[in-house]
């Protein structure tokens, strides 16, 4: 069943005042013509004096009675026709009217909607949180639901600033005790009179340890690709590629990178760090033997650049693809026990750091296995 399009409030208020004005209308009409024809009717007055005039004027053979009927008729069907035309002007007229006058008073809610569609439009969770309503005029229900809508705003944001400082401020305090034991590891194991079986033990806290700082360091570049950017800067996503290509160990230099001139606007630091995790990504979750990781990078005609890794590797379903951008979420026990183990925060720094940059990612299963994920950021 096909469901009619409901009428907007606007419509529906100015077909109330239009339906109210024409229902009244018709009834004060009708009131009329039946006040008015009793009169005539019923008024020996009114017969009297036409008689009076037809026989000062001239002689007529119709009885008085009959002359007053007929001039009674006409002039009610003639009060009728012209007050009906009359009626249905000003019914139109008032129409119009009511119309720019429900605009004007939902002229308001127009701009609450139009401050939640931009935030929900903007590209991160907690962007856009510090916009306001702001509505001036009297202290009546529409100023009354907009500072609700701004109270409900400014405590999200202040929620969002909060959770942000607590990742960041926890980043950093954290780092501090994670490079002791790094040192302090470093020094035990290269002594000179360490056992084996200390330097093995030494090893896999080492391990443990450089596991825990690439935890921390992707907490805090999460937090930071979740705040506005401070400043611009034009990057070349070609540039990027080849450089973090470039800085792979020789045993994972075979990654393909077809890239063309992709400029953009943005953070440097912020962007390597997001082509570095979808490299790292493809290597990490690929097939052992016979597999391939390509980069790719253009521009596209709706002035935009995309950097695009394309991976082999075990097969993956649609429904499981948005749960890798969800931090701390993994596929499948073959991804704990990579050779190559990882925080679990990759796509979702991709992700914020996408949306930081008003743009957005894109993950598709490959055919054969593996995935193709692809950055879409705006162009330069």
């Amino acid at each position: 069943m096909i469901e009619m399009p409901r009428l907007t409030i606007r419509a529906r208020l100015t077909l109330v005042y239009g339906g109210l004005f024409l229902a009244a209308g018709m009834l004060l009409l009708v009131t009329t013509y039946l006040l008015v024809s009793r009169q005539l009717h019923g008024s020996p007055q009114f017969i009297q004096t036409i008689d009076n005039h037809s026989r000062d004027a001239y002689t007529v053979s119709t009885p008085p009675s009959e002359v007053a009927g007929a001039l009674t008729d006409t002039a009610l069907n003639a009060m009728v026709v012209q007050g009906g035309i009359a009626m249905l002007v000003i019914s139109a007229t008032v129409v119009t009217v009511g119309w720019m006058l429900a605009g004007r008073l939902l002229q308001p809610l127009h701009r609450v909607t139009g401050t939640a569609r931009r935030i929900a439009d903007a590209p991160g969770a907690s962007r856009g949180l510090h916009e306001r309503i702001a509505l001036s005029g009297p202290p009546d229900e529409l100023k009354e639901l907009a500072d609700t809508f701004d109270t409900m705003l400014e405590r999200l944001d202040h929620a969002f600033d909060a959770q942000r400082r607590f990742i960041a401020n926890a980043s950093h305090e954290l780092r501090t005790p994670l490079t002791l034991n790094r040192a302090l590891l470093e020094v035990a194991v290269q002594r000179p009179a360490a056992p084996p079986e200390v330097r093995q033990l030494g090893d896999v806290l080492m391990d443990i340890n450089s596991r825990h700082e690439r935890l921390i360091d992707g907490l805090l570049t999460l937090a930071q690709s979740e705040r506005d950017l401070d400043e611009y800067s034009y990057v070349d996503l070609a540039d990027v590629a080849e450089h973090v290509v470039a800085q792979l160990p020789a045993a994972e230099a075979s990654v393909h990178v077809d890239a063309e001139v992709a400029p953009t606007l943005g953070s440097t630091v912020l962007l390597e760090r997001m082509a570095q995790n979808l490299v790292e990504n493809g290597l990490r979750y690929n097939l052992p033997e016979g597999g391939f990781v390509r980069v790719e990078v253009a521009t596209s005609g709706t002035g935009t650049v995309q950097f695009r890794v394309i991976n082999s590797g075990p097969p993956i379903s649609r429904y499981q693809v948005p749960g890798l951008f969800e931090p701390f979420r993994r596929l499948g026990q073959d991804r704990l026990h990579s050779a190559r183990p990882g925080a679990g925060l990759g796509l979702s720094i991709v992700r914020a750091v996408a949306r930081a940059h008003g743009g957005d990612v894109e993950a598709v299963p490959r055919e054969g296995g593996g995935l193709t994920v692809t950055v879409t950021l705006p162009r330069a």
